[in-house]
């Protein structure tokens, strides 16, 4: 998670793959830059998205004293970083966490992107409301109603093709569905990973690593090929769609992660994500996942609960998704964002970041940390953690 501070705009946001973390950005794969709050790319993304619009003070909160993006100097920079405990702690401990950091940063908003973040934040939104901390967060009914074991259901209430899909707690029974869907065949986390498997001897294999990772269920689903989508965009909790970017995806990671798209202005698509916008009644950031076969219908391969990695690249096009969604949950008065063209294009890039040893030992020691946006070498040494007051209304 991050905080911004612009004024007294403050703002924490919470990240997202393998594991993907939360706070104002952050997910993607290993050649994305991470912005605290256990965000990969996506984290760095959100920062650089909001400080387009606001001079803002974020506060990086991550699982990894290794989280690349805690050692950014440029525009996706966090000015502090905060070790938290891993999500499967529960909601105590990072009531207990945050409590601690809200003390010393004065935080006002969360905008979590890591979906294994999300139960635990609802479950403490109203402690966090005492605090005077917003959260960003859809409701609980909504989270359930779009989660993988149920996405099957959700797409006859919406007449949205959905790839047949089964959950297991086991790997025989995993397997025995597997060979009712067919290989190929996807055997996925309920919340992460997604491994293509041509055989059982596979399947068992995929079955093991995921469930070692996230535990059971594991799912298996039916391999759709065709042409891949993602939509991004923001709901207004009441059924209507306040903006959107939809992308075909043209270069992919081995996961599938989009590392290379164009935008499209496709009624069908604009119209599906209408649809489950509205069923859900969705509030706040998404990204729904399609593929269309060759012949066939669009197929929704799933929905996201955050932003995905690429959000950066709509708002450097005039459609800044996450400060409307900062804005709007700060009571500010905002208006939508502006549509991006069709045609527009982005590609994922990959850099290298220059960081000191001090300061990965300093998080390491400290579990807090407090960086210089200018050429990064002005940081406290290592064996000095910087000593910062409590704020104080």
């Amino acid at each position: 998670m991050s905080t911004i501070d612009s004024g007294h705009l403050e703002v924490g946001y919470g990240g997202q793959e393998g594991p993907e973390e939360a706070g104002l950005v952050g997910r993607g794969e290993a050649v994305d830059l991470r912005a605290g709050a256990g965000f990969r790319g996506l984290g760095c993304a959100g920062c650089a998205a909001l400080r387009n619009e606001h001079q803002a003070r974020f506060i990086g909160i991550s699982y990894d004293a290794m989280e690349t993006g805690l050692y950014s100097r440029d525009r996706d920079h966090v000015d502090a970083a905060y070790l938290f405990p891993y999500p499967v702690a529960g909601p105590g401990e990072l009531l207990k966490r945050l409590r601690e950091v809200h003390e010393i940063e004065g935080l006002s908003l969360i905008i979590p992107t890591l979906d294994s973040e999300l139960e635990n934040l609802l479950t403490v939104r109203s402690s966090l409301g005492e605090l005077g901390i917003k959260v960003a967060v859809p409701s609980r009914s909504s989270l359930q109603a779009r989660a993988k074991p149920v996405l099957d259901l959700l797409g006859k209430r919406t007449d949205v093709p959905v790839p047949r899909t089964f959950a297991a707690n086991d790997p025989l029974t995993l397997a025995g569905h597997a060979l009712r869907i067919g290989y190929p065949c996807y055997v996925k986390g309920a919340l992460y990973d997604a491994r293509l498997v041509y055989n059982e001897a596979q399947l068992y294999v995929a079955y093991n690593t995921i469930c070692a990772v996230w535990g059971p269920p594991v799912l298996v689903q039916e391999a759709i090929y065709g042409e891949e989508y993602g939509v991004a965009g923001v709901g207004d909790g009441k059924g209507g769609l306040v903006c959107h970017c939809a992308v075909r995806k043209l270069l992919r990671s081995k996961l599938g992660k989009g590392y290379g798209g164009v935008v499209i202005e496709d009624p069908v698509v604009n119209d599906i994500a209408l649809r489950l916008v509205k069923e859900l009644k969705w509030d706040g950031p998404f990204e729904i996942e399609l593929v269309k076969p060759a012949g066939r219908e669009h197929h929704l391969f799933e929905i996201n609960p955050r932003f995905p990695a690429w959000i950066s690249f709509p708002a450097k096009a005039g459609c800044n998704m996450p400060a409307y969604v900062a804005e709007r949950a700060l009571g500010l008065a905002v208006s939508a964002p502006g549509k991006v063209p069709a045609g527009k294009m982005f590609f994922r890039h990959s850099q290298d970041v220059v960081a000191d040893i001090g300061d990965v030992a300093r998080i390491i020691t400290h579990g807090e940390t407090e960086f210089a946006a200018d050429d990064g070498h002005s940081a406290p040494d290592a064996g000095e953690p910087q000593i910062r007051k409590p704020v104080t209304s």
